[in-house]
């Protein structure tokens, strides 16, 4: 099963009851950026992706793929 950093963002915002339109007013990032990470758009800025994972205390790094 794939799981996206959008299925994870709307997982996180789910566990701390916020509606995707409080999730952007408190984030300060826009509804329409909102819903579309969270239904898997293939394409989205990532200072944006950023700044929602922060609001959950997380932050994204590179790690080295183990696969051969």
């Amino acid at each position: 099963m794939e799981y996206s950093i959008g299925k994870f963002i709307k997982a996180e915002r789910r566990k701390t009851g916020l509606t995707q339109e409080e999730f952007a007013l408190r984030s300060g990032l826009g509804l329409r950026f909102i819903r579309e990470l969270e239904q898997g758009k293939k394409t989205v800025r990532l200072d944006k992706v950023l700044e929602a994972l922060s609001m959950f205390d997380y932050h994204l790094e590179p790690v080295k793929d183990k696969r051969p």
